[in-house]
């Protein structure tokens, strides 16, 4: 019982603080009267699959799982808004246009996002190779992408 209160605890601890080592978990955990060292710690990290994100201050910090798959899915749009000129579909993959010289960095986006419908890419120096995963359909995948660019617009 003393170990899921502690799970519990943790979760709640870095839902609610920025929490970005396990030196700085355990202290949390002590003060909230939980006697623990770092392995114990380090066990509950991976069997609560918490994940380190960016926070807004910047810093890398424990967050639930989940989290860090919005913040990729959040930094990939804006990727996709910023360098994305067209879409299309050539068989099994996704074909991206970018400006020239961008499409590095629009590549290095979408492998970040570790989409669970993208294998990986190949980019040039404007376009970039998307490599659908078996059971994902190119034209979904191209379509979901390409849906990116409307976010935030009125």
């Amino acid at each position: 019982m003393r170990r899921l209160e502690r799970q519990n605890a943790l979760l709640r601890l870095v839902r609610e603080r920025e929490l970005s080592t396990q030196a700085e978990v355990a202290a949390a955990l002590r003060d909230e009267g939980f006697d623990v060292v770092q392995t114990t710690v380090s066990r509950d990290l991976g069997d609560l699959g918490l994940v380190k994100v960016r926070a807004a201050s910047g810093r890398l910090v424990y967050a639930p799982p989940g989290a860090g798959d919005r913040d990729r899915m959040r930094a990939l749009g804006a990727a996709l808004r910023r360098y994305l000129i067209s879409a299309e579909t050539a068989g099994p993959l996704v074909v991206l246009v970018t400006p020239a010289g961008l499409a590095s960095a629009l590549s290095q986006a979408v492998d970040e996002a570790d989409h669970p419908g993208i294998a990986g890419t190949i980019a040039g120096e404007n376009t970039i190779f998307v490599a659908v995963r078996e059971g994902t359909v190119a034209a979904d995948l191209r379509a979901e992408l390409v849906g990116h660019l409307l976010e935030g617009a009125a």
